[in-house]
Parts: C-alpha cells; structure tokens; sequence
C-alpha cells in the first residue's frame, strides 16, 4: 500500500500532524486540507485512495462535503473515514447514511486511525475469492471483482455495503446478527454500535431492492439481524 495516498481533512493541526506522521511512517503518501471547499478540489485532483473527514470543518462541514463526493459519478466509490468529537449517535448515522464507510471518534489513537485505513482499503479494493458469481432474481454479484447489477445496470456500492451484502449472499436464509456482521465486515477491533449496520443496510436497499420499503433480497430477522432471502425467484 506504499503507493497509496490518503487526504486527511481536518482544521486542527495537531490532529493532521499527529495522523499524517503515522499513515506517512505506515507507508502511505498523505496530503491535507482544511477547510470542506479544499477538501473536494484535492478529492477531485488527487485522486486519493482513501479520505479521513472530520465532520466540523469551516466553509464546508464534512457531511456537506461527504454529500457531495457521494454525487459526483468520479469520487462516488471513494472509501471515507469520518473523524467525529460528536459522541450523538444521530450525528454518525447521518454520516453513514451518506455513504461513510466507516468513522473514529475524537480522541482517538493513530495506530487505530492507521489499521482502519488499511482494513478499508483492502475491503475496496478486494481480495480474490474462490467463488466467482450470484444470481439471485435480477440482482447479480460478482465476489471476484466486487462488481454487482440490478437488472444488468452496475450498481455502485461502497466497500462496507459490499461486504455486508456478501456476508449475507454467500449464506442464503442464515440469520446474522449486527454484532456478528460487525465483526465480519471489520477486521480490526470494531467498537460500533448496532444502528452502524442498520444505517449500511438501509443505503444497501436503496440500490439494489426494487422496493427498500419492501425488501426482496436483504430481509429484517427482527429481533435478530438480518439474512438473505432464500427464495429470491433462483440463486445459482
């Protein structure tokens, strides 16, 4: 991951200081900004592999700023971290449901900062599987190359999306818990809370159900998590 360049966007210089010294000793090649507006002319120039956002940021907060990635057809898979001092869950969920893949609450320790980085990184840009492809009514999913289609239109899925809709996939009709997809999804300690996987969950409907409200594929086990659904016209 030596070649990999991670922005860090954040207005305290002590935070980019301290995180910018542990992802550059860990191998990575770090630019930062801070401020939202410079935030998105260095996403969109850079090209970076991967974006750690504070959410309180002047000019732009981080969600304005995450809303915008996530419209633009060049940036919309880009994998963000969230930087929160936030401890309201409502404030992470916004995050998440604007497509986070996943956030760090203030303070937190830089080696941590640095093994989320690297867990998102290798989520996205995936892993060879020896299963190939799933068919399951008009929704197709390609573990091989983390590719998916809705009636043959590709569908954009951020890396945790995709990993949770695999998890499920590979296993049709076992119930999972949150806690069980949060630690399947995340392989560094993950001390998350269950409306994390909720609020993936419902982004991951929005894309792939033909009605969210109505769930063909990822089904609720209330009381439980969620599976999916065995019975989805053929799985093959």
């Amino acid at each position: 991951m030596a070649t990999r360049t991670i922005l860090i966007v954040d207005d305290e210089p002590g935070i980019v200081a301290i995180a910018r010294d542990y992802l550059d000793r860990a191998g990575f090649r770090v630019v930062t900004a801070g401020d939202g507006p410079s935030a998105l002319r260095l996403a969109r120039a850079e090209r970076p592999s991967m974006l750690v956002l504070d959410l309180m940021l002047p000019g732009m907060d981080g969600l304005d700023v995450a809303r915008a990635l996530r419209g633009d057809p060049a940036t919309r898979t880009l994998p963000i971290i969230m930087l929160t001092a936030r401890v309201d869950e409502a404030d992470r969920l916004i995050g998440l449901e604007l497509g986070a893949d996943d956030y760090i609450t203030k303070p937190f320790s830089p080696r941590e900062l640095v093994a989320r980085v690297r867990a998102v990184l290798r989520r996205s840009e995936g892993e060879r599987d020896a299963e190939t492809v799933l068919r399951a009514g008009d929704l197709q999913i390609d573990f091989q190359r983390r590719g998916v289609r809705v009636a043959g239109v590709p569908v954009d899925l951020t890396a945790t999306e995709f990993d949770l809709l695999a998890i499920l996939a590979r296993e049709p009709g076992r119930p999972f818990s949150r806690a069980q997809l949060l630690e399947l999804a995340y392989d560094v300690s993950y001390a998350g809370f269950d409306r994390t996987v909720d609020a993936h969950i419902k982004n991951l409907r929005r894309k792939i159900e033909p009605d969210p409200r109505n769930p063909k594929y990822v089904l609720t086990i209330y009381g439980v998590g969620y599976k999916f659904a065995d019975d989805a016209d053929e799985i093959r």
